[in-house]
């Protein structure tokens, strides 16, 4: 199973007084030494965190691949075009949220969202859709034509925190039933939002899935313990969990 890093907070945290420090490409340098199989950055409308100018830094600096988290806006296909990462993940995106607070529906926008994926694919990027573990949103996303889908974690994590062992049940059985029917479909399918040490091993034990995309925890932990051993850390509980 792949680990993919977010280094999105790098960002946030250098952008919380401006200037260059602590530099997110820095950072992907240090989890690509620790492990990692990707790097992962959300250029945000708004830039709250990650910038224009990180993604042209990444994508010069940076070996491992790049999995460019966009909205399906014009003005992020124009960007995504001119660089071509390995990787496009379409996500919903509203300017007044914190994080991302669910997956994209792209059942109902379809029309808007499938001329988008198109668009990245014949770039010859690889076109991640962020949706929930449902199987209308699913089969939707393999009709657009898309390579992977990225089921979205967020519920899942938000019960385990809250001690909800019924509704922790109920999401894995969402996402491990979702795993089953984007693989038979012939989806990669990845999961990721809000995964931690304690709540990483059952997602990273569904067989189907190929890839794990997981930031904010990684950035946090990496205050207390620094980011090399946070992103072995992650890694080791992944490899027990796929044993």
């Amino acid at each position: 199973m792949r680990l993919g890093v977010n280094i999105d907070h790098v960002a946030t945290i250098r952008n919380a007084r401006g200037g260059t420090h602590p530099d997110p490409v820095r950072a992907a340098r240090q989890a690509a030494e620790s492990g990692a199989d990707g790097i992962t950055a959300h250029l945000r409308e708004d830039r709250r965190h990650i910038t224009d100018e990180d993604i042209d830094r990444l994508m010069a600096e940076i070996e491992l691949p790049l999995n460019l988290e966009m909205a399906a806006t014009e003005e992020m296909l124009e960007i995504a075009l001119r660089h071509k990462p390995h990787a496009v993940c379409l996500v919903p995106e509203k300017r007044e949220e914190r994080t991302t607070e669910g997956g994209l529906d792209v059942a109902a926008g379809h029309n808007h969202i499938a001329p988008f994926v198109s668009r990245l694919s014949d770039a010859g990027c690889r076109v991640s859709l962020f949706i929930e573990a449902d199987p209308v949103q699913i089969a939707v996303a393999e009709a657009m034509g898309a390579a992977v889908v990225e089921l979205h974690t967020g519920a899942y994590s938000e019960a385990a925190l809250r001690g909800d062992d019924e509704a922790v049940a109920g999401h894995m059985e969402l996402l491990r039933a979702g795993a089953r029917e984007a693989h038979r479909r012939g989806l990669e399918v990845h999961a990721g939002h809000g995964l931690t040490y304690d709540t990483v091993k059952p997602v990273a034990a569904i067989p189907e899935l190929a890839e794990l995309n997981i930031g904010h925890f990684l950035i946090g932990e990496a205050i207390f313990r620094g980011l090399r051993e946070a992103v072995t850390t992650m890694r080791g509980l992944i490899a027990e969990a796929r044993a």
